[in-house]
């Protein structure tokens, strides 16, 4: 945890500003009993009138003293706390972007959505409670132990006996409270990982009539949630009513101990009230130091949890001096293997082919024959374990990995729209696309005749993930998208298996046209999609079993032959 502390030293104004207030109102905190006590032995025991008023008076601006001390320490260290936790989640959102899809895979989606929200929002308040009552707690208790000392000194042995009790609960519970909390946090994964997916998939839950399973596996994570959040709360709620049951019994002893002394003549009345008021600081101060030690023990599994992320190795990264000469979209595999997990079976075994700039590659394959594997590995969301990958004559891990992802454009299988209108997500994939640009995307996308029908155009909004646009017309503006960045290296992932036959064949006919001088690379369940390509790879179970034009697969490759003539006699495609 102290490594993520160095979020703190730009606001460290604040963050000290922040207890120096608190200890402002600490030291009127602290002077409030003596003057009571003075009150009661010098002013009312004297009968003297004018000594109460006098006191009353300096109480009311010790009060008004501490309540500026407090408004003080509450507004900068929530400053403070504020802007450590929206530092500390930029850069962690920063780093989980550029973390490999690997990397991301191995940690879950659902504890990275964890570290950013939970895990950070639990450091956010122990740093606001560092700064606000670990100061205070500390002060409140060491200074009414100190005011003791000379003010009721006959008392004081009580505190050597309670003080020993109350630091040892402190040490048993705060302990306890981190181990249980690291399984707090580990239960909310669980949650969030199962959210995650659920309504990721909410169409497949409906459409099999799974909600009543899905909502009692759910209820099953939940109540494990529950179990472990009540275990938690019971550690912590403890220690309180202990602590409490510990001050009483020396009020009690205060009492009975200082009536003893009061009628011996030793004590005065005023006195035994102010050490009954300072046993009660003496308890505030170890509670609100525990509180604070509690928090921590709570933040302390969760900055564990950012301090793995931030550290994590990224599988996929830049080499020392990559080049950043810009691409032609020359590419060849050579013997190219790959497998997603350690010791798994191969997705993509042996592939050799080259494709030189402008020329178009077709992949064609049966359902998990590793097509879209193929094309992630082209703008190196993954790294393959053998083989090697070149661009333009150079291995894939010598060119900078902004240069190789700024020269492609890619639509994905799965068409990713992002919220916001038409025009952002058109100018995610350049920026700096004017409306020509645009425009001339979405008509080689085929793309304007539906968004011509919106009364905004491409200032439509798109909900999150497209839900509000059928299939095929977030394939098309998923393609304009890649179009309008004007690449070098084009990727087509079975990208119009959403599109009807009219409109496939329009975009075909402007991709042979505005983009002759691109490599294109074209994955696709249709052979009509792919037949007219310089060169088709045909996948089966990893392996590449084909590679030529059309016409010399149909004469000498069995596999090629199947698909095809299990389209023309059933009019159907193969699917991804």
């Amino acid at each position: 945890m102290l490594r993520l502390l160095k979020y703190l030293a730009p606001y460290k104004a604040f963050a000290i500003l922040g207890p120096l207030f608190m200890v402002v109102e600490v030291a009127m905190d602290l002077l409030q009993p003596t003057i009571m006590q003075h009150i009661i032995d010098d002013g009312i025991a004297n009968n003297d009138e004018a000594y109460v008023y006098k006191m009353f008076g300096l109480l009311l601006v010790i009060v008004v003293v501490g309540l500026i001390g407090g408004v003080g320490c509450s507004i900068f260290s929530t400053r403070a706390a504020i802007n450590f936790s929206t530092d500390l989640r930029r850069d962690l959102y920063d780093v989980i972007t550029v973390l490999s899809v690997k990397n991301k895979e191995e940690v879950g989606i659902g504890k990275l959505i964890t570290n950013l929200t939970s895990d950070v929002e639990t450091l956010q308040k122990a740093v606001l409670m560092m700064l606000k009552i670990f100061v205070r707690g500390p002060l409140l208790f060491i200074g009414a132990i100190i005011v003791v000392y000379f003010t009721a000194r006959e008392l004081f042995p009580l505190l050597l006996i309670l003080v020993p009790i109350l630091m040892v609960l402190i040490i048993v519970f705060t302990t306890l409270a981190g181990k249980v909390f690291t399984k707090v946090q580990q239960a909310i994964d669980s949650v969030n990982t199962y959210m995650q997916e659920n309504l990721a998939g909410v169409r497949v839950i409906k459409a099999f009539n799974r909600s009543a399973q899905q909502m009692e596996k759910f209820g099953h994570i939940n109540y494990h949630l529950m179990k472990r959040n009540i275990r938690a709360e019971h550690v912590v709620g403890i220690l309180s009513p202990l602590s409490m049951f510990v001050i009483n019994i020396g009020i009690m002893a205060a009492l009975w101990s200082g009536a003893i002394k009061v009628e011996e003549g030793i004590l005065q009345v005023g006195v035994i009230l102010a050490f009954i008021n300072y046993l009660t600081i003496i308890m505030n101060g170890i509670m609100s130091s525990s509180n604070v030690l509690i928090q921590i023990a709570r933040a302390i599994p969760s900055a564990k949890r950012i301090n793995t992320v931030m550290d994590m190795e990224n599988s996929v990264t830049n080499t020392a001096n990559a080049s950043t000469t810009p691409l032609r979209g020359d590419i060849r595999f050579d013997n190219v293997s790959f497998y997603y997990y350690d010791n798994g079976e191969y997705v993509l075994e042996d592939i050799s082919f080259h494709v030189k700039p402008g020329e178009t590659l077709g992949i064609i394959g049966m359902t998990g024959s590793g097509k879209s594997t193929l094309t992630k590995l082209l703008p190196r969301l993954y790294d393959a374990q053998q083989g090697q990958i070149y661009m333009d004559n150079q291995p894939i891990q010598q060119i900078d990995l902004t240069t190789l992802r700024q020269a492609m454009g890619i639509a994905p299988q799965k068409a990713t729209l992002f919220s916001g209108t038409i025009a952002d997500n058109l100018r995610y994939g350049a920026p700096q696309a004017t409306a020509s640009d645009m425009a001339l995307a979405m008509e080689t996308a085929v793309a304007t005749e539906f968004v011509s029908r919106f009364d905004d155009g491409v200032e439509h909004h798109i909900a999150q993930g497209g839900k509000n646009l059928s299939g095929g017309q977030r394939q098309r503006l998923a393609m304009a998208r890649a179009f309008v960045r004007r690449p070098k290296i084009l990727v087509l992932d079975d990208s119009t298996s959403a599109v009807d036959a009219i409109s496939e064949r329009h975009i075909q006919q402007a991709l042979a046209q505005q983009f002759s001088d691109t490599t294109t690379i074209i994955v696709a369940s249709k052979i009509a999609s792919i037949q007219h390509a310089d060169h088709i790879l045909v996948l089966e179970h990893g392996k590449m079993v084909g590679l030529g034009t059309h016409e010399e697969l149909v004469a000498t490759n069995a596999v090629y032959r199947d698909i095809l003539a299990t389209q023309q006699q059933q009019g159907g495609v193969v699917g991804e």
